[in-house]
């Protein structure tokens, strides 16, 4: 059974910074992406930032130059660095992972539960 595990959200002030966390557990699985999501209220989810086994992360524009992700493969993990918080980036944050299954040779997608971001003074 897959799980991917959030943690990190919270308040901050404007400028301030955050550092999410998301864990996938389970076995018998390779991680292909895994990144971060993000929905604020009235709006549809959209991609902040995703980092593929061997390429160079992606940034939403609104991230670029505030946000670092980095994985580290061993956990499982990977990271959201917030710096520069803005109002505007209040959102429930979801970590996603598409994950390739080594006995049955599929992939599927996982979501996290979601951790809320609050960025107010």
């Amino acid at each position: 059974q897959v799980q991917l595990e959030e943690s990190g959200g919270g308040l901050v002030q404007p400028g301030g910074s955050l550092r999410l966390s998301c864990t996938a557990s389970g076995s018998n699985f390779r991680i292909n992406t895994m990144g971060w999501y993000r929905q604020a209220p009235g709006k549809e989810r959209e991609l902040v930032a995703v980092i593929i086994s061997g390429s160079v992360p992606t940034f939403a524009d609104s991230a670029k130059g505030r946000f670092t992700i980095s994985r580290d493969n061993a956990k499982n993990t990977v990271y959201l660095q917030m710096n520069s918080l803005k109002p505007e980036d209040t959102a429930v944050y979801y970590c996603n992972a598409n994950l390739r299954f080594f006995y049955t040779y599929t992939s599927r997608d996982y979501w996290g539960q979601g951790t809320q971001v609050t960025v107010s003074s």
